[in-house]
């Protein structure tokens, strides 16, 4: 199919989910094109709000609109990794006698697996589900099993509980293409919510679109066309988040311990790609690099202790280098 005929079939599943989620989610519209465009690119997805918003909802919303598998992972502290994974089990044939062990598979077999909480667990837990997301695959006992594909992690995170939590790593962090943060809903949107959920209202969701247009949409991603001078920017701005690079403005160097790796320059062009296509363009621009830089940074950018004392937000520091960059 000609890749403009995939963008105008793109464009209009998206107009879809977009009309199918809203008569679920009121507003959040941002949040959704940032999870699409993450989807797109092939990305997981940490999900920063407090209690409430409606973040489980959204991900099982979009879910049944992709006509996807969907799993939650309620993480807690006693959760072992086999109980994400899948644990081999003795099975006994009746008819014969015979027993055999069998691997059973846990939740994380599934296209959209939500983590709920996930930095309520302790680190060797976290790694079973961040392995899985690497590498696209589970093992366990010397055999390797391949997960389904599209596989799709989110991960929720509350920002205002700090007692009984584990903190993502920081090179754990990094396996998320994308940190997305979810705010309050403004006064009328929260208005429409009360009025929509407090009264006897049931909406099924039907798919919008197949597993293999879905699939079809993701490689698109990677055959868009980039200019040189928008991908050159997107370098840019992750080496001028290193203290230690002489690109790194003077005001940006006191605030922070490290920066950006390699991986952020990747995944920036990635979802600037995705973003473009979600919006029927052709090619991303430099726009598209300055949308992306807030979800793909604010999770890899190590503050200073000054920073922190001063309470300079990781966003406030990505504005101050787009500003730098992009003047």
């Amino acid at each position: 199919m000609h890749e403009r005929e995939q963008l105008e079939r793109l464009s209009s599943s998206v107009l879809k989910i977009r009309s199918a989620l809203s008569q679920r989610i009121v507003g959040q519209n941002e949040v959704i094109s940032d999870m699409l465009a993450c989807f797109l690119a092939g990305g997981h997805c940490l999900l920063i709000g407090v209690p409430g918003l409606a973040k489980t909802m959204m991900i099982h919303s979009l879910s049944e609109c992709l006509d996807l598998k969907f799993n939650r992972i309620q993480f807690t502290p006693d959760l072992m990794p086999s109980d994400i994974t899948g644990s081999e089990i003795l099975h006994e044939d009746r008819t014969t006698g015979t027993r055999e062990l069998r691997f059973i598979q846990g939740p994380v077999f599934s296209n959209i697996v939500l983590a709920d909480e996930i930095n309520r667990t302790p680190p060797k837990t976290q790694a079973a589900l961040l392995q899985a997301m690497q590498e696209g695959q589970v093992t366990s006992s010397g055999h390797t099993y391949s997960l389904p594909r599209p596989f799709w992690v989110l991960a929720t995170q509350n920002p205002i509980e700090q007692e009984g939590t584990y903190p993502l790593p920081e090179a754990q962090q990094d396996r998320f293409m994308f940190s997305i943060e979810i705010d309050y809903p403004d006064y009328d949107d929260e208005l429409q919510i009360v009025r929509t959920t407090t009264s006897q209202r049931r909406v099924d969701l039907a798919p919008v679109c197949s597993l293999e247009e879905m699939q079809s949409y993701r490689e698109l991603v990677w055959n868009v066309p980039i200019a040189e001078s928008v991908m050159s920017a997107a370098v840019s701005l992750v080496r001028a988040t290193r203290p230690r690079e002489p690109s790194c403005p003077d005001s940006i160097k006191p605030l922070l311990t490290w920066g950006a790796g390699p991986r952020a320059s990747q995944y920036l062009i990635l979802s600037a790609k995705a973003y473009a296509i979600l919006e029927n363009r052709p090619t991303p621009d430099l726009n598209d690099v300055r949308r992306a830089a807030y979800p793909v940074l604010r999770h890899r950018l190590v503050r200073s202790f000054h920073a922190e004392v001063d309470n300079i937000s990781q966003n406030h520091i990505i504005e101050i280098l787009i500003d730098a960059i992009f003047q």
